[in-house]
């Protein structure tokens, strides 16, 4: 019982996933630099700058077609 426990403990000691495949020099560089850093953008739904102009003119002609 005890040998699995250990066994266990150490699979789960450094389990971050990088998406880097084994890094052998820097592991705080590729920590930082991985996608676990990444910086997110989050759009609002409501509020101020959620105000969305793609669907303005949606169904309306250009001018130069209808001439």
């Amino acid at each position: 019982m005890s040998k699995q426990r250990k066994s266990l403990a150490k699979a789960s000691k450094c389990e971050t996933e990088l998406g880097r495949g084994q890094i052998k020099d820097n592991f705080l560089a590729a920590l930082v630099t991985s996608k676990l850093y990444k910086m997110q953008v989050v759009k609002a739904k409501k509020g101020k700058g959620s105000y969305q102009r793609n669907a303005k003119n949606l169904r309306r002609e250009p001018y130069l077609i209808v001439a």
